[in-house]
């Protein structure tokens, strides 16, 4: 039987390791290695802890020192800016080349966990191949919805709302800035989705936009910093390049 998917998964996929992905039936379970997404939000499961830890591991093993020596909230955030990229990446790449799709909820996404790039995701395939209620209304639906909750297991780590918020807006300004420089013919459509999102009221405070996102000649300083600096020896490590630390 033909995927109805492949065809969309394949020019998605092409945008950039980050807005790759597989796909599900939605009423199917999770086979092994797969898990769902709804498990890094539950704190009783400890897989949070672990992707944590992993991350804080990997930033010190970096500059050569023992985990330790990485402040547990620089991994948080870190971990927080993957996890979140991974979510919107697919979902601005389908609106940007066929219209939004109907939002993914954490329960609907499933993935299988791995360090040092864009983890492994699948989405149901009626979300893929579906259409959605509109850009302004899947904004608000992944906003409030997985990304909120993420957003909130993150926090626990004693990281800043204003951080955690500002690694969201990093992931939508990325997002679309990997659209236009792989594909410049769906450039337009991902600055405009990636407006409705970085335009929602739980990112409005969270950058100061000059141009549209991911625009060559346009601007997209932070308000708030990621802290990944942090995790070099004396916290003396690089900043990003959209970073509040970053004199224009």
């Amino acid at each position: 039987m033909t995927d109805p998917t492949a065809a969309r998964r394949e020019q998605v996929a092409a945008l950039g390791p980050f807005f790759a992905f597989e796909t599900h039936a939605a009423d199917s379970q999770p086979a092994a290695p797969w898990r769902t997404l709804r498990e890094v939000a539950r704190e009783e499961s400890g897989v949070l802890r672990e992707r944590v830890a992993a991350v804080r591991a990997s930033l010190a093993a970096r500059g050569g020192r023992p985990a330790g020596a990485v402040e547990l909230r620089v991994a948080a955030s870190v971990a927080h800016l993957g996890l979140v990229a991974r979510v919107l990446s697919p979902v601005l790449g389908l609106t940007a080349l066929y219209g939004p799709p109907q939002p993914p909820t954490l329960d609907d996404l499933r993935w299988h966990s791995g360090l040092g790039g864009a983890f492994a995701l699948s989405l149901p395939r009626e979300t893929v191949t579906g259409a959605g209620t509109g850009g302004a209304r899947a904004a608000e639906e992944l906003l409030d919805g997985p990304v909120r909750e993420l957003t909130d297991a993150v926090a626990a780590f004693s990281v800043s709302r204003r951080v955690l918020w500002g690694n969201v807006a990093s992931a939508v300004h990325g997002a679309a800035a990997g659209i236009a420089s792989a594909a410049p013919a769906p450039a337009r459509p991902a600055h405009a989705a990636a407006l409705l999102f970085l335009h929602h009221p739980r990112l409005r405070e969270a950058h100061t936009l000059d141009g549209a996102p991911g625009s060559p000649n346009g601007r997209f300083p932070r308000r708030s910093c990621c802290l990944i600096y942090r995790a070099a020896p004396d916290a003396a490590g690089a900043t990003c390049g959209d970073c509040v630390l970053v004199r224009p």
